[in-house]
């Protein structure tokens, strides 16, 4: 049961990173920021460097769902703790950078809680 669920909450994860890194594409400005002040938005080196992540957001969300698609709970668990990285460096990065505390500790933070979460979920399955 607590597989299930942990398995439906990294379709979740897999599914949000996918729709940030599409984001990139067809609304750079709105997806520019993720926390950091004076983000160049208009700046076309800038949104080169956005759309680098946004292809690497993507693919790190078709990774979750080939392996809810075809590894056991406990390899996506491995994959889901060594990705909680991602949002632990993104939050210090805009902490780093003066960013607000609500995107520090409400996205970043809690998005690396939760993953943090289903990690555990996954590997004691």
């Amino acid at each position: 049961m607590l597989t299930n669920i942990a398995q439906v909450l990294a379709g979740m994860i897999g599914a949000g990173i996918l729709f940030i890194g599409a984001r990139a594409f067809w609304a750079p400005s709105g997806a520019a920021g993720f926390g950091i002040p004076d983000t160049p938005t208009g700046d076309r080196t800038f949104r080169a460097w956005l759309s680098v992540k946004g292809v690497r957001d993507i693919a790190s969300g078709l990774f979750v769902f080939i392996l809810l698609a075809g590894a056991t709970p406990h390899l996506l668990g491995w994959f889901m703790l060594a990705a909680t990285v991602i949002p632990v460096g993104d939050a210090l990065i805009v902490l780093r950078n003066n960013g607000p505390r609500t995107a520090v500790y409400g996205i970043h933070g809690a998005t690396a809680a939760v993953m943090l979460a289903i990690s555990v979920l996954l590997l004691v399955a």
